[in-house]
């Protein structure tokens, strides 16, 4: 084998072996199912909904939903919503 070969292999084994032992990261994190995530925003009636924005304009929205304690996506929610009525 080559040497990039065997790094892949190598590779490949790590991955296998943190997938099988549930690695999370961070000591509260809890092995994610995207499907029971998805069912559950669908049932809530959330869209995923992806634009392109400036790095400026989202480390504001980062950092003024750091400063307001709330997600991002309730952020967006509301000022989009506030935009909007206005």
């Amino acid at each position: 084998m080559k040497k990039t070969d065997l790094a892949k292999s190598d590779a490949k084994k790590i991955m296998n072996q943190m997938a099988a032992k549930g690695a999370a990261f961070g000591a509260a994190a809890k092995p994610f199912d995207r499907r029971e995530q998805r069912e559950r925003e669908r049932a809530l009636g959330l869209v995923p909904f992806a634009v392109k924005l400036n790095g400026d304009l989202v480390a504001q929205l980062q950092a003024l939903a750091r400063e307001r304690n709330v997600e991002m996506n309730d952020l967006v929610a509301e000022l989009l919503q506030k935009g909007l009525a206005a």
